[in-house]
Parts: structure tokens; sequence; C-alpha cells
């Protein structure tokens, strides 16, 4: 058993508590991985919050880490001590029906387990003060160590940087695979972008090394455009600057709509507005922003009718196991950004600082 440092979640609404853990070592067909790095997501934050009806606590949150691998249990041969690893919150076991179609990213085999917050055998390695603790999404990346299933994690380049590389367990890769593998976005096509937050500048990415030939990048804080330009941008518009609903701007801007839209916030009246803001006949908006609890989408069949098409997409479309090493790859190729998503570095005790920044849209 390691003694370690994790940020607890012990109820909702409550801000993180550094505590000492105990991390059980790893059983057959899991991973003990020593944190480096972690990022923070809307996605915690919303958990957190008490409005995930998933939610369990308490609970270490925390899905995009990067680490380095401390020891395995039995049966594990894709990694072994001293591997660099990303944790994956959507796994890649290679045998359910998911894996095997080339259509879908989502596999299934410890989906059950997963939501309710333990690992595939049912049970915590996780405890602090004599309680149980939930894990999160597979991975609770806010701890030191951690212990996740063998399928849920990728091994990669020991060169990348792991303070970066983190961010391509969630934000980055998934925007920027909603432009390459779910809209499949084509060269000189136009592009509407809804949110200009980590994942959105990442779909920004995508779109252009798409070859999108016009990206318009639409967010309510304006402090948010110079950074949407840096990333591929052409244009950037907030809907408080207009009377008409952004939608019907948009039509206006675009000869007809969009190509491709994409919602990156998860609020369900900009996906109607995102979905109405496409052309006539092709245009296509993914849903990338999950939205909360219950809520539903809504709009006129007639639009699906005349030829838009409607979709989500979930961790980019990327099956994890393959690709997440290719990414990395990628970005240390230069073909891809990383450095530049990052906003600040802060050590692991200012984690409530980390949500502060991250509410305050910094």
């Amino acid at each position: 058993v390691i003694k370690c440092k994790a940020a607890v979640a012990w109820e909702a609404g409550k801000p993180l508590s550094l505590e000492e853990v105990e991390v059980a070592p790893p059983k057959a067909h899991e991973v003990r991985i020593k944190i480096v790095a972690t990022a923070v997501c809307h996605t915690d934050a919303y958990t957190l919050s008490g409005a995930d009806p998933e939610g369990c606590f308490p609970v270490i949150l925390g899905h995009e880490g990067a680490g380095i691998v401390e020891s395995v249990g039995e049966g594990v041969t894709k990694v072994k001590p001293g591997d660099t690893v990303i944790p994956l919150y959507i796994p890649q076991c290679g045998e359910c029906k998911f894996c095997k179609n080339p259509k879908t990213n989502l596999c299934q085999k410890i989906r059950i387990t997963q939501g309710k917050g333990l690992m595939p055998d049912g049970t915590s390695r996780f405890t602090c003060k004599g309680k149980q603790i939930f894990h999160f999404m597979g991975t609770s990346t806010f701890s030191e160590y951690t212990v996740v299933a063998d399928i849920s994690v990728a091994k990669i380049d020991a060169a990348a940087p792991l303070d970066k590389v983190c961010l391509l367990g969630c934000g980055i890769s998934t925007g920027y695979g909603a432009a390459v593998n779910t809209a499949k976005v084509e060269p000189g096509s136009t592009c509407a972008v809804f949110g200009l937050g980590g994942v959105g500048l990442a779909v920004i990415m995508g779109c252009k090394i798409a070859g999108a030939s016009r990206i318009i990048g639409i967010d309510l804080n304006k402090d948010k455009y110079a950074k949407a330009k840096e990333f591929g941008a052409n244009e950037c518009i907030s809907p408080n600057d207009f009377k008409k609903p952004i939608q019907e701007v948009l039509v206006e801007m675009t000869d007809g709509g969009v190509d491709y839209s994409f919602e990156c916030i998860g609020n369900v009246g900009v996906m109607r507005a995102a979905l109405e803001a496409c052309h006539k006949g092709w245009g296509v908006s993914v849903i990338v922003g999950v939205a909360a609890a219950g809520q539903e989408i809504s709009t006129r069949p007639f639009q699906l009718v005349t030829g838009r098409t409607w979709k989500g997409t979930a961790f980019g479309g990327w099956k994890s196991v393959d690709n997440v090493p290719k990414l990395v790859t990628e970005y240390l190729s230069k073909k891809i950004k990383v450095d530049e998503f990052v906003t600040h570095t802060l050590p692991f005790n200012k984690i409530n600082e980390a949500f502060e920044l991250m509410h305050a849209g910094k």
C-alpha cells in the first residue's frame, strides 16, 4: 500500500481537500501509476457541483493526467513499471462489439463499474481516514498515485513532457477529433465553433489542419478571441452584439450557413443554434459539450428533413489505446499544438485555485 497526497471531494459543492490517502496495490489486469501532471476540466467541476447523476462521494476526481507506471497486477502485458502513460477515461479492450466496430470508440467493457466509481471487480483501491473513496471516470488523476484497469492506459513516447501531454487525456483530443474524425471537415469548408475554451480551441486547430478556409469563433467572452485567432479562427463574434439570433447572423455571414458547426459548451440552446447555423442540404453540426442531466435538445424536424445532420462525439471518436500514442507523436513532431493550451501551471496544493481560474474563463 502506498500513502500519498490526493485531492478528495468529500461532498458535492465543497472545495477539494488535500488529504493523505492509501492506494492499494493493483489486482489482476490493473496498473498503478505515479501521476506526474494533471489538468482540470469542466467535467470534474460538473461532478463536484452535485449535478452529475452518476456522481458519488467521497471521490478522487480528475481524468486528464499523465504519469509513470509504478507497478502492474497479474496478467498485465501491455505496460511495465517505468513506462510513460496516459490514463484513459474511455478504455479500449479490443474485444467488445464496440471495440470491434470501426464506427465507434465507446468501449463498454467496464462501463457499469466505472460509472459507479469502482474498479472492474466492484471495489475501490483508495481509502482515507478509514473510509473507502470512490474512483472517477476510471482514472482519478487528482492523486499522486492511482490505479486503473489495464485497458484504460495508453503507453506513450517517454520523451513527451508530461505536464503538457496530460491534456491529450481529454480536452485537446476531444476537440481535435470532433473536427477530423466526427465531422470529417473538408478542405475549403466553412466552420463555426461555439465556445472558445480549451475544447473549442482544439476544434479550431482540427478544422485548420483539415484545410477549412473560414473558421468563425463564437463566445460571449471577448478576452478569448485573440487566442482563438492564434489557433486559426479567421473571425470571432459575440451573440450579445446582435439583435437577431446568432444562427440567423451566421446564415447571413456565410451565404446560407456553415458547412460544419461545433457546440463546445454543453448548453442545449446553443446546440440548437449550432444546428440551425448549418447550410441547407449538407451542413453537419457536432455536439461536443456535455449538457446537464435531464436536459433535452429541440429543433424543427424540417431542419433535418432539408439536409442537415446532427451528430455527437465522445473523446473525439479516437479509439483510445491505439490513438493517444499517435497524438503524442503528432505533438512531438509539431503537427498539433499542445503547449499553447496551457495558461497556468500550479502546484498540486493550489488545485482549488485552478478550478477558480477555469470558472473565471482564465
